[in-house]
């Protein structure tokens, strides 16, 4: 008789990966640093994975009831069902290393004319990548839209276009969500862009 030993059987089970693109700053299209600058730049990674955002209260970038409940309604609909955790910041810090993350603005000081609104770091974290904050700054009338705000703070979160991504898609390919230029008519964040951020952060 002969003997046999048996050999547990073990399968490698993978994470499911549904992508379709990597557009997820740094990518092999960008450089891997972020910029200080109200420039077209690719966007950088938030910090970490609390998010706390703050929407101007006052001044001229202040942001009307509407547009307040605008933002709202798309980071509760598109980012919160993500692995970030936003979160509202009623006593905004706008120095030294625990910045708001995100401040978010109604106005066209510093927009081309061409741009309904724009995403920029304004102060690098010590991880070259990620940015301690950023400003989302989107035209009044009309225009600060549940679209524009879910396109917006994807660039927030480091999300780029198709065009910056790997491999590359144009920028009005339908699988980037909210995220496809111009951004008027794409309310979803999409898997995609899901699946980024969740791999991300």
């Amino acid at each position: 008789m002969v003997a046999m030993a048996l050999v547990p059987l073990t399968v490698a089970v993978g994470v499911a990966w549904a992508a379709v693109t990597d557009n997820m700053f740094p990518t092999e299209s960008t450089g891997s640093s972020c910029v200080v600058s109200t420039g077209s730049h690719p966007p950088c990674q938030t910090d970490n994975r609390e998010v706390y955002f703050y929407m101007d209260s006052s001044g001229e970038y202040k942001l009307e009831s509407e547009d307040r409940s605008t933002v709202n309604a798309a980071i509760d609909g598109e980012y919160r069902p993500t692995d970030l955790a936003f979160h509202y910041d009623s006593s905004p810090v706008f120095e030294g290393s625990a910045e708001t993350d995100i401040i978010y603005q109604e106005g066209s000081t510093g927009l081309p004319d061409s741009a309904a609104g724009r995403t920029w770091c304004n102060g690098v974290s010590s991880t070259h990548y990620k940015c301690d904050q950023q400003y989302i700054r989107i035209r009044g009338n009309g225009r600060y839209t549940y679209a524009r705000v879910c396109h917006e703070t994807g660039h927030a979160v480091g999300l780029q276009h198709g065009d910056y991504s790997t491999p590359m898609l144009s920028k009005t390919d339908s699988r980037l969500g909210c995220l496809v230029t111009p951004s008027t008519d794409h309310n979803d964040l999409g898997s995609n862009n899901r699946e980024n951020i969740n791999g991300t952060y």
